[in-house]
């Protein structure tokens, strides 16, 4: 079976949750490559035919068995790996959205070997993601408006 997301002819989108639970927020580490180790927040590509609502609730509910109420849209990054010759081997847009924990504790599975509600400090004793934490910021505000 090849990895359509290995030398992709475009990028994927992909979604993510800052899930905020009574201040803290939600970090996993990574168990497989590209991102092995690594702590990050939790998601997955949006898939054809689901809103990014229905993506990233479907997203979280399968990597971490929580239940949660996405706000608004925290921030995004790119990501580009580029193998030795400069080619993209992987290419994503990730859309980061603030989300509020409804339901649910953590648990972990093949993709991931880790998962800690931390305060917004703590991030930086990590090795994360890069703009974990300016995702993570915003996310604090956003969770905590009420309409």
């Amino acid at each position: 079976m090849t990895d359509e997301r290995l030398y992709p002819q475009r990028p994927f989108l992909a979604v993510s949750a800052a899930i905020i639970r009574d201040g803290k927020v939600l970090v996993v580490r990574r168990a497989r490559k590209p991102a092995l180790a690594i702590y990050t927040l939790p998601g997955g590509v949006v898939e054809t035919g689901e809103t990014l609502a229905e993506a990233v609730t479907r997203e979280i509910r399968e990597e971490t068995a929580l239940a949660i109420e996405p706000v608004a849209l925290a921030g995004h990054r790119e990501v580009i790996v580029r193998d030795p010759d400069g080619r993209a081997q992987r290419h994503f847009v990730v859309l980061s959205f603030a989300a509020r924990w409804l339901a649910g504790e953590p648990v972990l599975n093949d993709e991931l070997d880790d998962a800690r509600w931390l305060a917004p400090a703590d991030l930086a004793s990590l090795e994360t993601t890069e703009g974990l934490a300016e995702i993570v910021a915003a996310a604090v505000i956003l969770a905590g408006k009420t309409d």
